[in-house]
Parts: C-alpha cells; sequence; structure tokens
C-alpha cells in the first residue's frame, strides 16, 4: 500500500500535525498487491460535512446523535441509480469544530453513486481461470504460513517449552494482548534465503491491542536458530519500527535472543541499516516520545542486552531471563572463572543490584500481566468507541477471488473489485469520463472515509495528471489513501513506483498472493534469440525467464520483507479498515512534553 494519510498504516499517538506540515505531506499508505506489484495507501481525514448553523442546543442535539427538532434539517437522501442511470447530487454544508469527549455517531452519506459489480456473462470464463489459479496460489499460502507457525520445529519447540520450561512465543502473544484479532506483519520473512530457512525471520512482529491501546509488538522466537538474530530478523524489526514512529505506536519488545549470528555478521552488524540501527531507533523513539517496554523472557546476550535497558520500563523473569553482554563461557575464557547465568545476569541480580530492569516476576504468566499494567501508566488513551454506522458491500468478498488476475490479461474492471471493498458498493468518482485507466474516487471502508487510487489499465499521461490532482485533494483535506496496483507488464518502467510502491515508504504494502512484482513479466519475456545469435544464447535467455519467474512471485517478495505480508483477497477489506483503524489512534495522543530521550544509565 501507499502512503495517503499525514499519518499512515497503522494508528499512532500524538497530536495531529499543523495544516501546512500536513500540506507538505501528501499522506500514508496502506498496500495490497493482486497484480505485478503493490499496492495501498492511507491518510488523514478532517471532521465531516456538519448541519448548517442553528441555535446551539439544537446543533448539540445533532452533534450528540439526538433527534432534532421537526423541520430542523430539510435534506432529503435517495439512492442513487447504477451507473449510466443519471447521477443525483448533494449540497455540502459547512464543517462542524465541536469538541467532545463523547462518542459521536458518525452518519455517512448514502448518496455515492452505486458500483454495478455484476460480472458480466463475457467475463465468465475470465473469472473461472482467475478463481482456480487464486485456489491454488492460496494452498500455497496456507502450507508456508502452517510451517511457519511451527517455528524452529517440534523437536526445537519441545525443548523450549518442555526443557527450558519457556512459553511458545504465539502464548506468550496471547497472555500480552487483548481478546480479539492483531494484524501479524510479513509472516513469511526468512523462507528460502540464500543462508537457509529462517521461519519468520526468526521473531514476530505485528499490532495488536493491550489495555485498548494498538501497539507495536516485536517478539523473538527463540525456538529458531536458538534465537539468533540473521540479516533478514534486523531488517523485520527495523520494519517494524519504522511502523512504530510512523504512526506513533507504543512498542513492546519480548527479548529472548542469543545475539547476532555470527557467521554472518558482515552482512547484520556494520552498515548504516544494520543492526545497530535498532538501537538508534529506539533512541530516536523516546525522544519523539513514543513509549517502549519490555520483557526479558529469555536469554538477552550481545546486542539483545541493550534493547530492554534502553526501554522505559522492563520486566525480568525468575530463573528464565538473563540479562549479559559476554554470557559465562566468555566469561570462563577471558577470567577462568566460573560462573551461572542466574549470578553473572539473572532476574534478582538486574532487579536488585544491578537495575538494569524495573520489575521482578515470579512466571511468565506475571510477567505479561504485569507488562499490561505499565501499559495502562503511560497515559496513552486508546481510539475512542465510535458508532460508525457503514454498510456491507453489495457483493460477496469471496468472489474477489475470481478477480485477482491470474496475469495481467486476465485483468477484469477494477470496480468489480471497488464494489467488494467499500461500505454499500458506493464510490463518489472523480473525473470519472478522464484518464479512464486509472479510477480515483471517495469511498468508505468500515466508516472509514478513504480516497482510492485503482490501476483499470495502462498508466497513460492523462491517468497520471488525474492521479496527481486527486492526491494532493486527499493531501489537503488530510484523507488516507488506498492504492490499488496492477501495473501493466509492457512497457518495463516505474508505473508500480507512482502507484506507492516500497520506495515511496507506504505506510503499510500487502499482497495478494497471485501477485507478481518485477521490472517486467517473466512471462512476457522472449526466450527465443536474435538471428545471428551465439549458440548458447538461447539458454542463458531460458533461465534467465525461469529466475525472473521466481523472483517475482509474492512468496519470494514477502520473504525478504519487499512488502508487509500477503493477505489473502476475501480478507483486503477487514485488513484495511483494522489499518485504519490504527491510523486513527494518533490523534487522540498528545505529544510529550520532553524533547529529549529518557537516558536510564
Amino acid at each position: 500500500m501507499a502512503r495517503a494519510l499525514e499519518g499512515t498504516g497503522h494508528r499512532g499517538r500524538a497530536a495531529a500535525r499543523s495544516r501546512p506540515e500536513r500540506q507538505a505531506r501528501t499522506g500514508r499508505a496502506l498496500g495490497a498487491m493482486w497484480s505485478p506489484a503493490p499496492l495501498c495507501a492511507l491518510g488523514r481525514r478532517r471532521p465531516g460535512p456538519s448541519a448548517p448553523l442553528q441555535p446551539l442546543t439544537r446543533l448539540l442535539q445533532r452533534e450528540y446523535g439526538e433527534q432534532p427538532p421537526t423541520g430542523l434539517l430539510q435534506r432529503e437522501y435517495r439512492e442513487l441509480p447504477l451507473p449510466r442511470q443519471g447521477w443525483g447530487r448533494t449540497h455540502h454544508l459547512p464543517p462542524r469544530r465541536f469538541v467532545s469527549n463523547k462518542p459521536k455517531s458518525r452518519r455517512h452519506p448514502k448518496t455515492f453513486p452505486v458500483l454495478d459489480g455484476r460480472v458480466p456473462a463475457v467475463y465468465r470464463h475470465v473469472f473461472e481461470a482467475n478463481l482456480r489459479n487464486s485456489e491454488a496460489v492460496i494452498n500455497r499460502y496456507s502450507e508456508l504460513l502452517e510451517r511457519v507457525k511451527k517455528g524452529g520445529g517440534e523437536n526445537a519447540v519441545l525443548r523450549h517449552t518442555k526443557r527450558n520450561k519457556k512459553l511458545f512465543v504465539r502464548e506468550r502473544l496471547r497472555l500480552l494482548l487483548d481478546d480479539g484479532d492483531f494484524l501479524e506483519l510479513s509472516p513469511l520473512a526468512g523462507l528460502d534465503m540464500p543462508y537457509g530457512d529462517v521461519p519468520a525471520a526468526g521473531c514476530l512482529t505485528g499490532i495488536g491491542k493491550i489495555c485498548g491501546v494498538w501497539c507495536v509488538f516485536i517478539a523473538s522466537d527463540a525456538t529458531v536458530k536458538g534465537g539468533t538474530i540473521y540479516p533478514i530478523g534486523v531488517k523485520k524489526q527495523l520494519r517494524a519500527q519504522e511502523i512504530a514512529m510512523e504512526n506513533r505506536l507504543l512498542s513492546v519488545h519480548l527479548v529472548d535472543s542469543g545475539g547476532a549470528f555470527l557467521p554472518l555478521q558482515s552482512e547484520l552488524f556494520p552498515d548504516k541499516l544494520h543492526g545497530g540501527r535498532i538501537f538508534y531507533n529506539e533512541a530516536i523513539m523516546s525522544a519523539m516520545g513514543i513509549p517502549q517496554v519490555a520483557v526479558v523472557c529469555g536469554s538477552c546476550v550481545a546486542g539483545g542486552a541493550y534493547v530492554p535497558t534502553m526501554a522505559e520500563e522492563s520486566v525480568i523473569i525468575d530463573k528464565t531471563g538473563t540479562l549479559f553482554l559476554a554470557g559465562p563461557p566468555l566469561v570462563k575464557a577471558a577470567t577462568g572463572e566460573d560462573v551461572s547465568p542466574e549470578d553473572l545476569g539473572g532476574a534478582r541480580l538486574h532487579s536488585q543490584v544491578s537495575g538494569c530492569t524495573d520489575h521482578f516476576a515470579p512466571s511468565e504468566e506475571e510477567a505479561y500481566e504485569c507488562i499490561r499494567n505499565v501499559v495502562s501508566t503511560l497515559n496513552c488513551e486508546p481510539v475512542p468507541e465510535e458508532d460508525r454506522d457503514h454498510d456491507s458491500p453489495l457483493y460477496s468478498p469471496e468472489e474477489l477471488l475470481g478477480l485477482a488476475p491470474l496475469d495481467y490479461g486476465c485483468t477484469l474492471p477494477v470496480k468489480l473489485i471497488l464494489s467488494r471493498l467499500v461500505d454499500g458498493s458506493r464510490l463518489q468518482e472523480f473525473k470519472a469520463a478522464y484518464g479512464t485507466t486509472l479510477v480515483t474516487g471517495f469511498g468508505h471502508v468500515e466508516g472509514h472515509l478513504v480516497g482510492i487510487v485503482a490501476n483499470n489499465g495502462e498508466l497513460a499521461h492523462d491517468a497520471a495528471l488525474k492521479g496527481s490532482h486527486f492526491v494532493q485533494l486527499c493531501g489537503q483535506r488530510g484523507i488516507p489513501i488506498l492504492f490499488l496496483q496492477n501495473t501493466a507488464p509492457q512497457p518495463a518502467g516505474p508505473a508500480s513506483i507512482s502507484q506507492c510502491g516500497r520506495s515511496f515508504s507506504p505506510n503499510f504494502l500487502f499482497l495478494w498472493p497471485n501477485a507478481r512484482v518485477a521490472l517486467v513479466d517473466s512471462r512476457h519475456f522472449p526466450t527465443v534469440p536474435p538471428a545471428g545469435a551465439w549458440t548458447g544464447e538461447e539458454l542463458e535467455l531460458k533461465q534467465l525467464k525461469a529466475k525472473l519467474e521466481e523472483e517475482s512471485s509474492a512468496f519470494y517478495s514477502s520473504s525478504r520483507l519487499w512488502d508487509d505480508g500477503i493477505i489473502l483477497p476475501q480478507d483486503t477489506r477487514k485488513v484495511i479498515a483494522q489499518c485504519l483503524e490504527i491510523m486513527e489512534q494518533k490523534k487522540s495522543q498528545a505529544v510529550s512534553p520532553c524533547p529529549y530521550p529518557i537516558i536510564r544509565m
């Protein structure tokens, strides 16, 4: 997805930025891919249209959702016909500026035109071909996801839980987070890497609620390679921190790490965006007033020891958590002294002697209860509960499986997709008759107003001009943008970048499992050399085509963190709404008055 809101992707805390700053930044975005490239974006909203000037008491009645006196508002709403049957017009009223602690009922206009989401009979064979392909790639996705959920494998999990008496990382998250769904980020990261499989990159990252507050979590999985950090694990943690900073989200670290994987130290230690950047980000986030807390729930060695000691508050678990730069074997080698992990850096030492940790927990269960209590003291307000009255799309999201294109030649009109994503299948289209290979307009996703920019063919000059105009409008109005990307394979070029690809730092970017991410589509790559070419060129072309085919798949992309994860087409609306709600939290947070980080030691 791409940027479109001033806060992007998930929500965070902190007060809204000034109008000039909002105008300077077009916004943030949420991404999802449904063909050969990334897709989606989100932005900020201003207060919606309101009632005309009237006596204060009547305005307050309307503000709080009470029935206004008869004749207070003489507006009639009517359902608009399907496209090509005429359009209705609504008059926007002056914006409200009331502030209230009371949840407001959001009444969204139901006069946006209704999209015709019926699949024409002439496209039925394409729909069925897409459906068969979707079923195949979803099966592949499900297999990989099940493989990842087992962490380092059955034996490693048994050793971790039975012999070491520790909870598996997913059980830890169950105790830490509120009941309900959480958004896991990049679960397939680390598969089929040049240095082997590193399931989930050795750590789970995502966004969930603690005490009603959306938080980023970074949780080590010690069953994967003993909890050591691989290059892909560094990249995954940095991406989680980036999301936390963009959206001012509280961060929670569950640390159970053996430090860097030394055979690959040259790929994860010395450079700017290697392991040291994690600690730099911790300092920057602290200076920004973004809270960070940690639980030492296992071994924290070398670089792993910095994370909890740089957090605002940390909890250490008795006889489970240890914290030191060099473990007992290195102490023995350097000094000849025999020392146990508990004596060198156990829970009692750091809670009672060194002061490196702030809370002592006798068990894992008590540790997560303690950290939840800590979160409740951070003065972070949850997103205010609002009565978002919204309609479901008129068409089943399951039908998106037949609209996810097998290849670019099987692409159906993008409005068929939009009719299954937006509330009531309604879209207020912008410049509908101009630059028609790009669809732009406003709609709602579970009550959240969004601008939509969706490919509907090759991105020609007029379509690009239209898209630029629309993105600027969303930036001026503080409306999140959702980019739906499906760019033409020929000619090769930056069309996916202009649709808020990864290099434009979208708040979130997700792929559908059928998506392909590449400069050129391997299926349009020639394998027959031109006349007069040397005899080995045909073989080289075939090998290059096979390489492009492998490297352009959604699974290859997601394993290398070129995106924030693969989502199923039928879950797209739910994920977008969840991201929009996360982004909303930023508006209700106050900026810390302290312009400097917390220095613990």
